[in-house]
């Protein structure tokens, strides 16, 4: 199950054309990052950075990798979640939906994995790029809005193998391997709900934790991990879409907290917005607090 998604914030269909403006950089050295080396090295031009609305975005990722966070020595206490960013399956909003995630969780003792998964392929030139992204926000907050895509089975594959990679050296980074959740944002988020019913349970997280994401119906299996779930009510994408999400996890007997905030957009990420979704975050490690995890 999935959902081609862009992480942006405000009405879609209003801010249309005022997206954010997109600049190549270089690509940055990512120290610590793995190589989720199940994936075999593709023979084409490979990824690109670029800023966007003021923070990073890489696209075109070829090569997955998983970069640790660690909490400061003496603080870990044995959980960890691995952050999927969002970005339409065509980008990954690797600053506000990743690393800042990633800092965040290590800080309060959470160990941090952020996963760069393998995207759609998309145009070099970033003027093309822009259209592209243009026509697919029109055909997701048109009329009739457009029916939801498939999470691509190279990100899928991907997550797979960032669990089990962090199962496997649980041990080496003093990881609880019943403790490793999955927490997703927009396309990451429909990530992280096909993390949920994978049926490998080697590579199924113990809890999972979608923000903004779409809310429609999914086949819950009767062993599912618990949910937190987070989204705004004023989500352009999502905000009006119904909870078939919630009611399918209620009526398969799942742990579940959602939280329905009144304001926040779609792509709040870790962006002070001075709306009671700035909390959610808050929220989610009270949740994994309370649920021991």
């Amino acid at each position: 199950m999935g959902l081609v998604l862009l992480s942006v914030s405000g009405s879609v269909s209003a801010q249309l054309p005022q997206l954010p403006s997109i600049r190549p950089i270089e690509t940055p050295e990512q120290p610590g990052a793995m190589p989720l080396s199940s994936v075999p090295k593709p023979s084409t031009a490979g990824e690109q950075w670029e800023t966007f609305g003021g923070s990073r975005i890489v696209r075109n990722v070829v090569e997955p990798t998983l970069t640790p966070v660690m909490p400061e020595p003496g603080k870990a206490n044995g959980s960890a979640v691995i952050v999927a960013p969002g970005g339409a399956f065509l980008m990954l909003s690797i600053d506000n939906e990743g690393y800042a995630v990633a800092r965040w969780l290590a800080d309060h003792g959470i160990t941090a994995f952020v996963l760069k998964y393998r995207l759609n392929q998309s145009p070099r030139d970033p003027n093309a790029y822009l259209m592209s992204l243009f026509k697919l926000l029109q055909g997701l907050s048109g009329p009739g809005h457009a029916a939801p895509e498939p999470t691509p089975q190279d990100a899928l594959e991907d997550g797979c193998a960032a669990v089990r990679l962090v199962r496997t050296r649980a041990k080496e980074w003093n990881i609880d391997p019943a403790r490793v959740g999955f927490l997703g944002f927009s396309a990451g988020a429909m990530l992280t709900l096909s993390m949920g019913i994978e049926p490998d349970h080697a590579a199924r997280p113990d809890f999972i934790a979608p923000i903004y994401p779409p809310l429609g119906h999914i086949i819950v299996p009767p062993d599912a991990p618990p949910m937190f779930a987070a989204i705004a009510a004023d989500d352009p994408l999502f905000g009006n879409g119904g909870f078939d999400l919630i009611l399918d996890w209620r009526k398969a007997n799942r742990p579940l907290e959602f939280h329905y905030f009144e304001k926040g957009g779609h792509g709040f990420g870790m962006k002070p917005q001075g709306t009671t979704s700035d909390m959610w975050m808050e929220e989610f490690y009270t949740w994994m607090k309370d649920r021991g995890f």
